[in-house]
C-alpha cells in the first residue's frame, strides 16, 4: 500500500498557474497591487502559434506605463520569434501593447503603473489585436497543491492554501478524476489525461472507483465583488487503497450528531508533532512496528483530518500541533467544516504548539492569551507565590525556566446561551519520566494563571458566568499531584512528586486552586500507548459546579490498540488517543 509514497514528497508547487484551458481566463489581463511590496503583478495567457501561454510580470509601482508596455511587448515578442525560428518560419510582426480606458482613449504613457487602480473599471489592455479586460486585483491563488498520499476513504483537499482577496466560502473547488495509464501500461502526460467531472466540494474523499487514477482540483476564487481566475492542480500520485476501517470510525458512531442548546462537545487530541516523529530515531527505536510510510505527516494528516471531522465537536484542543500543518492543513479543512482556528506556539525556537478551534455558529469568540509558562513564572502576580518558594533552588530554577512549555486561554462566549462564557485552557507539559515535579509547579502555574483570568473575565463581563474548561496533555498519570491539585484542590508539601529528582527537590511548596474541577472522562486505562509507556496522561477538566457531563466517547479496545503492536500505526495516526467528552451548562 502507498509504495509510491513520495519519491517527492518534500516538494511543493509555490506558485500555480492560471488555468489555459478554461474560457473566463483567455480574455483577461490580471492586474494586483502588492502593498507591502510596492509592486505591481500582471498575469495573461497569450496564444503564441496555437500553444497558450502563460506570462507574468512583476513591476515597480511607479513604473510609468510606457516602460511596462515596451517590456510586455518586448517579452511577448521573444515568445513569439522563437517560436516561429523553430517552425522555420519567419519572425512574427512587431507586438505592440497599450492600454485604454473604459472608453477606449489611450491612458498616458507617463501614469505610473499604480495609477490604473485608480481609474473607472473596465479598463483594456491591447496586445497586437488581442483585446483583455485589465482585473483589478481580483480574488487571487497564489499557491495551492494536492497531496502526495490520497487514499480512498480519506478526504483530499487542496493544502497549502494562500489566497489574495478570495473569500474560501464563496470560492468554488472542482474535483476531476482521469485515467493516468494506457490498457498497455504505458503512462499519459498530464496534459492528455481525459478528465471526468465529479463533484464540487472543498474536500473529495475518494471512493474505490478512484483506486489507479489520479484527481485534479480546480479552483476559482470569489469575493463578494468579483471573481478571479481558475487554476488547478493534479495529484502527483494516483489513489490508493486504504487502511481498512480505522478505531476512531467506530467511535464516531457515538459522535454522529452534532449538539445545540445547552450541550457542546469538546475533544483534546496529542496529534504527535510532525518534528518528532521524522527521524531515524523515531522510526528505528521509538516506534519500529510502524511502518515509515504510515509515521510521514502527509499519510497520518489524512488520518487526523478524517478523525477530527467525525466528531462533530464544538471544541477541539490539541498538542503538539506543527505551525505548518496548522497553516496548510487543520485551518482550511476544519474551516470547511464550520471550525475557526487559534495556534498558539510554544516557546524557544520549537516550531510546535497548541491550537484551539471552535464551531462559529455555537461561539463567539470575546479573546485570548498565551503565556510561555518558565516566562510567566517571573513575571505574572498570581505566580509570586510559587515563584518565592523555588527561586533560591538554583539546579531547579534553572530546569523549571528552561521548558518551552506554553499554555493558552480562548474566551468562548456561548450564542446559544449569552450569558454563560468559557475560558478554554489548553497545554501540554513537559514529559520528562524524573519530571513530576516540574509537572506540579507547571500545572500550578496554569490553574493559577487560568484563576486569575477568570477573575477578570467576569469582572469585564458583569452578569455573565465564566466556566473553566482545562484540556490537555498533562505528562501525569492519575496518581500525581496535578490531579488531586486539579480534582480535590491541593497538592500539599509532602507529595512524593515533589522529590521525583533529588537535586531538584521541592521544599516547603504546598499548591491549592479553588476552582472546582473534575475530569470529564474520568481516568481511562490508556490514553497513551506505546511499545514502551502506556498509561492515562490526557484529560479534559471542566468546572463541576456550572458544568455536567452528558457522554464520554468510548475509548478503542486494548485489544484494537495491540493490533498493529502499539500507537502511531496504519489505524492511528497519533501515540496518543483523543479525548471526547458532550459536556452541559448546568
Amino acid at each position: 500500500m502507498l509504495q509510491k509514497f513520495y519519491k517527492s514528497f518534500r516538494s511543493l508547487h509555490a506558485l500555480v498557474s492560471i488555468s489555459k484551458n478554461h474560457k473566463m481566463n483567455q480574455d483577461k489581463c490580471y492586474f494586483r497591487y502588492i502593498e507591502n511590496e510596492d509592486k505591481i503583478n500582471i498575469c495573461f495567457l497569450y496564444n503564441v502559434k496555437d500553444t497558450v501561454r502563460q506570462f507574468n510580470f512583476s513591476r515597480n509601482s511607479s513604473e510609468t506605463l510606457k516602460t511596462l508596455c515596451v517590456r510586455m511587448a518586448t517579452n511577448v515578442q521573444k515568445v513569439c520569434n522563437k517560436k516561429s525560428k523553430k517552425k522555420g518560419a519567419n519572425s512574427d510582426p512587431e507586438i505592440v501593447v497599450k492600454i485604454y480606458d473604459k472608453k477606449l482613449n489611450p491612458i498616458s504613457e507617463d501614469s505610473p503603473c499604480s495609477a490604473l487602480f485608480s481609474y473607472p473599471n473596465p479598463l483594456v489592455l491591447k496586445i497586437s489585436e488581442c483585446l483583455y479586460e485589465i482585473v483589478l486585483n481580483a480574488p487571487w491563488v497564489i499557491s495551492f497543491n494536492l497531496p502526495k498520499a490520497i487514499i480512498v476513504g480519506f478526504p483530499v483537499y487542496p493544502e497549502n492554501l494562500n489566497t489574495l482577496y478570495t473569500d474560501q466560502q464563496l470560492s468554488i473547488f472542482k474535483w476531476y478524476q482521469g485515467k493516468s495509464y494506457k490498457e498497455n501500461g504505458k503512462e499519459i502526460s498530464d496534459k492528455h489525461i481525459q478528465w471526468q467531472f465529479i463533484v464540487n466540494s472543498f474536500y473529495y474523499t475518494p471512493t474505490t472507483d478512484d483506486i489507479a487514477f489520479k484527481l485534479k482540483c480546480e479552483c476559482i476564487p470569489v469575493n463578494s465583488a468579483t471573481v478571479g481566475p481558475a487554476v488547478e492542480d493534479i495529484s502527483k500520485n494516483t489513489v490508493e487503497a486504504g487502511p481498512g476501517p480505522c478505531p476512531f470510525e467506530t467511535r464516531q458512531l457515538f459522535t454522529t450528531q452534532r449538539l445545540e442548546g445547552k450541550s457542546f462537545r469538546c475533544v483534546s487530541y496529542n496529534i504527535l508533532a510532525d518534528l518528532y516523529c521524522d527521524s531515524d530515531y523515531t522510526r528505528t527505536t521509538l516506534h519500529p512496528y510502524c511502518p515509515p510510510y504510515a509515521l510521514h505527516i502527509d499519510y497520518r494528516k489524512q488520518l487526523i483530518l478524517k478523525e477530527l471531522k467525525g466528531y462533530n465537536a464544538d471544541i477541539i484542543c490539541l498538542q503538539e500541533v506543527d505551525r505548518k500543518i496548522f497553516n496548510s492543513s487543520l485551518l482550511s479543512f476544519l474551516a470547511c467544516d464550520g471550525l475557526k482556528g487559534l495556534f498558539y506556539k510554544k516557546g524557544k525556537l520549537v516550531a510546535e504548539g497548541l491550537a484551539c478551534f471552535y464551531r462559529e455558529n455555537r461561539f463567539r469568540f470575546l479573546g485570548d492569551e498565551h503565556i510561555i509558562l518558565a516566562n510567566a513564572l517571573t513575571s505574572i502576580p498570581c505566580l509570586n507565590g510559587i515563584w518565592e518558594k523555588i527561586k533560591n533552588n538554583k539546579p531547579l530554577v534553572e530546569r523549571v525556566l528552561d521548558r518551552s512549555t506554553a499554555a493558552s486561554a480562548t474566551y468562548l462566549q456561548s450564542i446559544d446561551n449569552p450569558n454563560e462564557i468559557l475560558l478554554v485552557g489548553n497545554t501540554h507539559l513537559y514529559f520528562h519520566p524524573n519530571a513530576d515535579h516540574i509537572r506540579l509547579i507547571q500545572g500550578g502555574i496554569v490553574v493559577y494563571w487560568l484563576s486569575d483570568l477568570q477573575k477578570k473575565l467576569a469582572e469585564e463581563h458583569p452578569g455573565k458566568r465564566v466556566s473553566v474548561v482545562l484540556c490537555g496533555d498533562f505528562n501525569s498519570i492519575p496518581s500525581c499531584g496535578i490531579y488531586q491539585l486539579y480534582t480535590m484542590g491541593t497538592a500539599p508539601d509532602d507529595l512524593p512528586d515533589w522529590s521525583s529528582n533529588a537535586t531538584e527537590a521541592v521544599q516547603g511548596l504546598s499548591l491549592s486552586q479553588n476552582i472546582p474541577l473534575d475530569s470529564a472522562c474520568g481516568t481511562p486505562q490508556y490514553t497513551n500507548f506505546t511499545d514502551g509507556f502506556a498509561d492515562c496522561l490526557d484529560y479534559i477538566f471542566y468546572e463541576k459546579s456550572k458544568l455536567m457531563v452528558q457522554q464520554v466517547i468510548p475509548f478503542p479496545s486494548v485489544e484494537e490498540l495491540k493490533v498493529h503492536t502499539a500507537l502511531p500505526s496504519i489505524v492511528f495516526p497519533s501515540d496518543h488517543i483523543a479525548v471526547i467528552s458532550d459536556l452541559k451548562f448546568k
